[in-house]
């Protein structure tokens, strides 16, 4: 029901992803607003199945205020899903941090996890890396930092293939004294890890590629995401402005081709959402803008991850680095 065109884009998205056999999805809200949308968009096939909530937590509400009040939201509802086992991950668009603190009131944190992290794509020149935390803490000690680092890892390992992890901590500079308190202890803490640690990652060097893992606490993460995501957009729309004026045609249809290429690259829709990663279940969180596109491919990247075995392979990781820790 959440994001900024919630419920019709999610319900598009979902019918959307739907269509793979291999796939079910469960639509969560009020009932008969949901069916409304899958008349209007449909057809829905029997691989898709409602489940009732009676209220929804807007986008501006106090998350820990609307789920006290409203034990019947939609999302508490589909973390319940995930918790009884009636579904074997959550996708949402809505407000994340009412994401976070539903899935973590009914499915818990994995053991060896003191705090769950949004894991999110970034661009870089041979693919993709991950960052976290993109925006489930504000605050964190060094030791939360640890714990991103091996979640990251085993994520990069399970979804992006990458054997050995290359894990970057996001500083001001390279240099193991830059940084405050916080990134000075952790980077000490990861050096003593039995991680694949490369060191300070300069902001600067995000998208370089000298990382697979760049972990950061969620305040650093998320305000670091927007950035990239406004600027992206500006330079793709640069670009385009550009070469609307007179061209040559065949200079012109191969810049065209490039930019489509690069905005498919720099376009957040193309990843469907952020993995949050610590609890003891498959959630995902989409952008609050997602369009249909982005909620097909969020669902999608969920029963990827659900196929994978990806919660496994992260609590073995996380009880392998604190076996290593004092």
């Amino acid at each position: 029901m959440g994001g900024d065109r919630g419920p019709r884009a999610v319900v598009e998205g979902a019918l959307a992803a739907a269509r793979d056999p291999s796939l079910a999805v469960t639509l969560v809200g009020p009932e008969g607003e949901l069916r409304r949308e899958v008349e209007r968009a449909g057809p829905a096939g029997p691989q898709v199945a409602y489940r009732h909530a009676g209220s929804v937590v807007d986008m501006g509400e106090s998350p820990s205020r609307a789920l006290r009040l409203k034990p019947d939201a939609s999302i508490r509802v589909a973390a319940d899903m995930v918790a009884s086992g009636d579904a074997d991950g959550l996708v949402s668009v809505g407000h994340t941090g009412a994401v976070v603190m539903a899935a973590h009131g009914a499915l818990g944190m994995m053991p060896g996890v003191d705090r769950p992290a949004l894991a999110t794509g970034v661009p870089t020149p041979s693919g993709l890396a991950v960052l976290l935390d993109a925006g489930a803490n504000v605050d964190c000690r060094p030791a939360h930092l640890v714990q991103f680092a091996a979640m990251g890892g085993a994520f990069a390992r399970t979804a992006l293939g990458v054997e050995r992890p290359r894990v970057g901590l996001l500083s001001i500079g390279e240099e193991a004294t830059k940084g405050n308190d916080l990134i000075r202890e952790a980077h000490r803490l990861l050096k003593a890890s039995p991680l694949h640690f490369v060191g300070n990652v300069d902001a600067r060097a995000v998208f370089g590629g000298s990382a697979d893992v760049i972990v950061c606490d969620g305040f650093a993460g998320n305000v670091a995401l927007k950035v990239s995501e406004g600027l992206a957009e500006l330079v793709v729309g640069l670009v385009s402005a550009e070469l609307g004026g007179a061209e040559p045609p065949a200079v012109s249809l191969r810049f065209r081709r490039a930019v489509r290429r690069l905005r498919k690259r720099l376009d957040y829709a193309e990843y469907g959402g952020a993995v949050l990663l610590g609890v003891a279940g498959l959630v995902m969180v989409g952008h609050g803008r997602s369009s249909a596109r982005a909620v097909r491919n969020a669902v999608a990247l969920a029963h990827r991850y659900a196929e994978s075995g990806l919660l496994g392979r992260i609590q073995g990781e996380i009880a392998a680095v604190g076996a290593s820790q004092p």
